[in-house]
């Protein structure tokens, strides 16, 4: 087995994402390698019809400990999928598929939507998402800063990787 690691980004246990997809700029996301699926705070879930197309408007808090502050989005529904929480209670989500942007890094992913108002964190990066695409330093905190400030001015594609 090659290590790969020195030559992937490194991430801390937090940092920031954005979903352009979704119009939401900026967003703490907890980094957790014990969680299969990501997760998405929404609330407000309504499924509609789209052009024959399944599709699902939420709301979101996308910022810690403040519910001031609404993004509606919209996005078409990729599945739908018992998801078992950390403690093991089941819960049939909504999935989606979006762009995610965590430092240079231009991501397509899945999230399931779930309402994490009583959570820490509005969303949840699970390790389908981060698999073989970076490595965690579990003592370090937003290592690859805000999305916007991407050193190289651009992003790296790492879909397919």
């Amino acid at each position: 087995m090659t290590d790969l690691s020195t030559h992937l980004p490194m991430l801390g246990w937090r940092e920031w994402v954005a979903l352009p997809e979704l119009n939401i700029g900026q967003i703490k996301a907890k980094i957790d390698t014990g969680a299969r699926s990501s997760a998405l705070h929404a609330f407000t879930i309504d499924p509609y019809r789209k052009g024959g197309q399944r599709w699902v408007m939420f709301a979101i808090h996308p910022s810690q400990l403040r519910t001031d502050v609404v993004i509606e989005c919209h996005a078409p529904v990729k599945d739908r999928r018992l998801v078992s929480d950390s403690g093991g209670h089941k819960q049939l989500r909504y999935v989606i598929e979006t762009e995610l942007v965590l430092g240079c890094s231009l991501i397509r992913a899945e999230m399931t939507l779930t309402n994490r108002d009583s959570m820490r964190f509005r969303m949840l990066l699970g390790r389908t998402a981060m698999n073989r695409r970076f490595v965690i330093d579990p003592s370090s905190s937003y290592l690859q800063g805000k999305p916007e400030l991407c050193r190289d001015d651009r992003l790296l594609e790492l879909a397919d990787k």
